[in-house]
């Protein structure tokens, strides 16, 4: 039995030594195909998920395909990229909500025939504003008496699309004057004359999220339902259906949903996002999606790391992105090879170096792993290092170039700046250097210590490479903070993407579409779908060190 290191291992653990349980555990996770999975969404898959493996039992994935004018199967064949790149595993167990929708008519007519459900003529609004408050009860609809056999004839006609839309819903009869206002006669199914993804036209009525889930929950024998909090005053509404029809009855149970700093965690609001163009799609690396995560070159282990770092909460919390970002680079950290690239390059010539000489440089990928290999880089007359790596007025403690300082060029010679040429507008236009030939590796055989390493690339050699350096999505931590008349539009980053026309050492020219390496000293990189045979392209997938800290004490 594995170790109950939380609360819902721990119920789940206590559930299986119980005489009256059934194994296997079995789980589900039951996304809407009304959109495409996020970060919240990958909390639930590692729960639901690693549940099932951990106690040796099976996990559903399930599509609540109940409103046919949100769904898409664009949505559902994304849901399915995005688990299985999780580590997903349904096995043959890829159930609809919409393969149930016979089983579910049939319940809803054994609920009218044991009196707890009616056909209710009101609108939406007019059932909204007799729901009553949280502290005055709700109004009883004049049509809440009709007859079991009015109900079931004008149930049927629902079903063969007798009425418009919107003009009757079934509700379930339960307690108007309930202090749990999801009790106060919840509605449960609802006309709609729409296209069905799946079921086509054969269906006119659907049943809601409320009524579909917990059935659907029993007919495919789930054990446990495990559900986010904002579901915990449901769970009565869950309970009722199942003990009223007698049906099997999985356990339900509520875990603190994600919340993340500087991050959007709503579908709604993400489909704005897109639709409104404040990004370039689902998988815009800026986005908290799991195809904008893995775009950016987040590997799936690091989500794993990160719910696991999380945990599983009873009452919500907000998790700052940092901890994200330091999962990611953890895992990057030894996993990732290193390769070089300039994203801001200046021209450096060694006058000393002979013109047409070009020597290569054997380099580990990975200096703490020969495992990963070695490459050869080029090395010429004509190099480029970063525009930042040299200062003219260089401050206490500099440890990169300046006129007259010496550096080390990695894995290369040591060199000493010796003149600056500058344009009329005093931008600095190449750097003169020379090297000293008995430094070959780095190190110079009088034994004189060089402290700064810059990291370069031989100028004619190197490769055209455009460089996406993403920042948070949002200026504020909590991007609903907003004065009145705003919205978290308000607070979109308008500094989220810089772009840079940037160099990059050959090997990364080659290098796979999606794979994240090390930009030495500069941070770690996933190779875009956008890269063409002239010009590769690569999102930063995270910094080296932590960003926010840096730039909170920069504001200092």
């Amino acid at each position: 039995m594995p170790e109950a290191n939380d609360f819902i291992r721990q119920i789940i653990a206590d559930d299986r030594l119980s005489p009256s349980f059934e194994p296997p555990v079995h789980t589900r996770f039951p996304p809407e195909p009304n959109g495409y999975l996020h970060l919240g969404h990958a909390k639930s898959i590692c729960l639901n998920f690693g549940v099932a493996k951990e106690f040796d039992g099976l996990c559903n994935l399930r599509f609540d395909d109940t409103n046919p004018v949100k769904e898409d199967m664009e949505y559902v064949n994304a849901i399915r990229d995005d688990v299985r790149w999780l580590g997903g595993n349904w096995e043959d167990r890829e159930f609809y909500a919409s393969n149930y929708f016979e089983k579910l008519y049939a319940y809803a007519e054994k609920l009218i025939e044991l009196g707890c459900a009616y056909v209710d003529d009101l609108s939406q609004e007019e059932i909204r504003a007799m729901r009553g408050t949280l502290t005055e009860p709700g109004k009883e609809s004049p049509y809440r008496t009709r007859s079991v056999a009015e109900n079931l004839d004008l149930f049927r006609r629902m079903r063969a699309g007798e009425f418009p839309d919107g003009s009757r819903v079934l509700r379930a009869k339960i307690d108007m004057s309930s202090p749990n206002i999801v009790m106060r006669d919840p509605t449960i199914y609802r006309i709609r004359h729409a296209h069905h993804q799946r079921t086509a036209n054969d269906w006119c009525i659907y049943p809601l999220y409320d009524f579909a889930h917990c059935l659907s929950d029993s007919i495919e024998h789930i054990t446990h339902s495990l559900c986010t909090l904002e579901f915990v005053n449901n769970r009565e509404l869950y309970d009722w259906i199942l003990d009223t029809l007698g049906v099997y009855h999985p356990k339900q149970i509520e875990f603190a949903r994600l919340n993340l700093t500087h991050t959007i965690l709503s579908k709604r609001k993400l489909i704005q996002l897109v639709q409104e163009k404040h990004v370039t799609g689902w998988d815009d690396p800026r986005m908290p999606t799991l195809c904008g995560l893995r775009r950016k070159g987040v590997p799936p282990e690091a989500i794993h790391a990160f719910c696991k770092r999380i945990g599983l909460a009873r009452s919500d919390s907000t998790v700052e992105y940092a901890m994200l970002e330091f999962c990611i680079r953890e895992y990057l950290n030894e996993h990732a090879p290193r390769l070089m690239a300039v994203l801001d390059p200046i021209h450096v010539i060694i006058d000393n170096y002979p013109d047409d000489q070009v020597e290569y440089f054997t380099m580990p990928l990975f200096p703490e792993d020969p495992s990963f290999g070695t490459r050869e880089v080029p090395f010429a007359k004509h190099l480029v290092i970063e525009r930042d790596d040299f200062r003219e007025n260089p401050p206490k403690k500099f440890h990169r170039l300046s006129k007259g300082a010496e550096v080390r060029l990695r894995y290369a010679y040591l060199i000493t700046c010796t003149d600056v040429v500058t344009g009329s507008d005093g931008t600095i236009k190449e750097l003169h250097c020379t090297y000293d030939p008995e430094s070959r590796g780095g190190q110079a055989k009088d034994g004189r210590k060089v402290k700064g390493t810059l990291h370069w690339l031989s100028a004619n050699h190197a490769k055209k490479a455009v460089v996406r350096l993403y920042d948070q999505l949002f200026t504020k931590a909590n991007p609903e903070d907003v004065e009145p008349g705003q919205t978290f539009i308000d607070n979109l980053n308008p500094h989220s993407l810089t772009l840079c026309d940037a160099l990059i050492e050959p090997e990364l020219h080659t290098l796979p579409v999606g794979k994240t390496v090390q930009f030495e000293r500069v941070g770690y990189f996933c190779k875009d779908p956008d890269s063409t045979e002239d010009c590769a392209v690569f999102n930063r997938t995270a910094t080296l060190r932590d960003s926010w800290a840096k730039q909170e004490k920069k504001g200092e």
